[in-house]
């Protein structure tokens, strides 16, 4: 799977929200100041030439839905983090955050709750 630019991953976002749109619906979920309507047009196309979505034509307007979802996307995007920069090793992840005091003694504990539960289910 193809990794997105910032422009074409702001694009996905509104996508995967409302299922599905034309160019001028993308048009009303972007923030100010929009982009010109071309603009989100060539994205879209490209977006179509990557896979990411497809089209119901309508005469010589589309309608376009995610053909890849957000969770896949996401997958494949952390796959790539924990791989190109953590050695494909999930605990210099885990790591990296918990000793760079980037998360709070709450989210520490929540997260220990979430891989106390994994641990138990793998051994059952």
């Amino acid at each position: 799977m193809k990794e997105l630019t910032k422009a074409e991953e702001q694009l996905m976002q509104i996508i995967w929200e409302i299922k599905q749109g034309f160019v001028n619906d993308f048009l009303d979920h972007m923030e100010e100041p929009k982009p010109a309507y071309n603009t989100v047009s060539t994205i879209v196309r490209i977006l179509e030439k990557k896979g990411f979505v497809g089209y119901i034509a309508y005469g010589k307007t589309h309608q376009y839905y995610p053909l890849i979802s957000k969770e896949d996307y996401r997958k494949e995007l952390m796959g790539g983090v924990v791989k190109n920069y953590f050695s494909n090793s999930f605990q210099q992840l885990a790591s990296f955050f918990a000793e760079g005091k980037q998360l709070s003694l709450k989210e520490l504990e929540e997260l220990r709750i979430i891989v106390d539960k994994e641990i138990n289910m793998h051994k059952k």
